[in-house]
């Protein structure tokens, strides 16, 4: 196995934390080499709010990877949660000095992109193209070899707060690691989950996960709008907790087993006996009070995603919503999102991925980890492909359908020798390159890690 095509990355959830570490076999598939995970202590929500708690738990998370497959990494991609951005969309426009646009001459105005929208601390995270003007008439994105003398665009930019991203690399700095890149989770979860179909057709994916409900809707196979609700599935729990008046743990058995989206009939006077500890009577819980809690929670959520389709200018083009993450197993729930909104609703997971060793990695909650996982193999062989034409410039333009990089490119490792080009100012995948040098090493004994 070749060290410089493996790629690892690290989702910080509310409830769990997971290493995820794969590479592209020969199929062209995302084969995935190991994974581990540990329980997340310190994130609220989505947002990392203790530093050395979270810190600890990627490192158990990453020292169970390790051992799982013997591929030791220092450095990763890692994602950010959609409450952590903010987006905005804006136009750029630049001359250019040849007869007829290059892929340079995209590359330099998304650049610009780049450093132009952000404030002091903030990161852009991704510059994500909505369309292309030439000489001021709209081309649509397929631009390279149209003639003319200026390049215009207009871009949906995502920019990370500063506060969220310092955090989150203290996070996995404290942990022995680096950041390579930082990657919003709601996209990486539409790319674990949809088909290029899903994304022309117009998909709204919401992933239900434990602290808040993260929402991305594409349209004509881009991105085009990203929202947060602030509500999980650690919501349902909470409230069954304190309305029953029972143990959190209690409380998530409950819901787990019992909690359906819409109530059901034959709940009505069936009741759940819970065994609390010696000294303590048992007590008995209603599974109609059940059903009608999380029908309530889920009524809120459901709304949510309703305002957020009404608030886009792309709503009324979304024929269909894709639900996952670890909420969206929930009981009924797909026939009540259905109900609600009006749309074909289907249930995903991760799609497209080899893991036969982990078939654990095929359920819902683990759509976020294995896009992080190939999103980063995406941006590595952009990269790769870049290094070729000596182009580091980030870039989200080339991902899904556009001019997507041969995934055979060896990636460039620094080997400390001095550029001999002028230095001109940093990209962040010229960042990337300086990285790559200890990016990975393998260890054939895994106790050792």
């Amino acid at each position: 196995m070749s060290n410089n095509k493996v790629i690892a990355a690290i989702d910080i959830g509310t409830a769990k934390i997971v290493a995820i570490v794969g590479t592209r076999d020969e199929k062209g598939n995302v084969s995935v080499l190991g994974y581990g995970e540990a329980p997340s202590h310190g994130v609220i929500r989505g947002s990392v709010q203790n530093v050395g708690d979270v810190s600890a738990a990627i490192s158990q998370a990453v020292k169970n990877c390790q051992s799982a497959c013997g591929v030791v990494f220092k450095s990763v991609f890692v994602g950010i949660a959609g409450q952590n951005i903010r987006t905005i969309v804006t136009s750029h426009t630049k001359f250019i000095d040849k007869s007829f646009i290059a892929q340079s001459d995209i590359d330099k105005l998304t650049q610009e992109v780049y450093n132009l929208n952000k404030e002091t601390g903030e990161e852009v995270i991704h510059v994500i193209p909505q369309s292309y003007m030439v000489d001021g008439s709209d081309v649509g994105l397929n631009v390279v070899g149209c003639p003319g003398k200026s390049l215009g665009g207009t871009f949906y930019v995502v920019i990370g707060r500063a506060n969220a991203v310092q955090k989150i690399r203290q996070s996995i700095e404290m942990a022995g690691l680096k950041v390579l890149k930082i990657v919003l989770q709601s996209i990486a979860s539409g790319d674990a989950v949809l088909t290029d179909d899903d994304k022309e057709v117009g998909t709204l994916v919401a992933d239900i996960g434990a602290g808040t409900t993260d929402v991305a809707i594409y349209q004509d196979m881009l991105l085009r709008d990203i929202s947060v609700i602030p509500f999980g599935g650690n919501s349902i729990t909470d409230d069954i907790k304190s309305a029953c008046q029972i143990l959190s743990r209690k409380a998530e058995t409950l819901k787990i087993q019992h909690a359906s989206a819409i109530p059901e009939s034959q709940f009505d006077k069936t009741l759940v006996v819970l065994n609390n500890a010696a000294g303590r009577s048992d007590k008995e819980v209603s599974l109609a009070d059940i059903s009608a809690i999380t029908n309530a929670r889920m009524d809120e959520i459901v709304a949510g995603i309703a305002n957020v389709l009404n608030e886009s200018q792309y709503g009324d083009k979304i024929s269909q919503i894709a639900l996952t993450g670890g909420g969206s197993r929930l009981k009924n729930l797909s026939t009540l999102v259905k109900y609600r909104l009006c749309r074909d609703v289907q249930l995903t997971k991760p799609r497209n991925i080899s893991a036969d060793s982990y078939p654990k990695l095929f359920n819902a909650e683990y759509s976020t980890a294995v896009g992080l996982l190939v999103k980063g193999i995406e941006y590595m062989e952009v990269y790769n492909e870049r290094l070729k034409n000596d182009i580091v410039v980030p870039d989200d333009s080339k991902d899904d359908d556009q001019k997507k990089p041969t995934p055979d490119g060896k990636e460039k490792i620094d080997d400390g020798k001095p550029d001999k080009k002028p230095v001109k100012k940093p990209s962040l995948f010229s960042k990337l390159g300086s990285m790559l040098k200890d990016f990975f090493t393998e260890d054939e004994e895994p106790s050792k890690i």
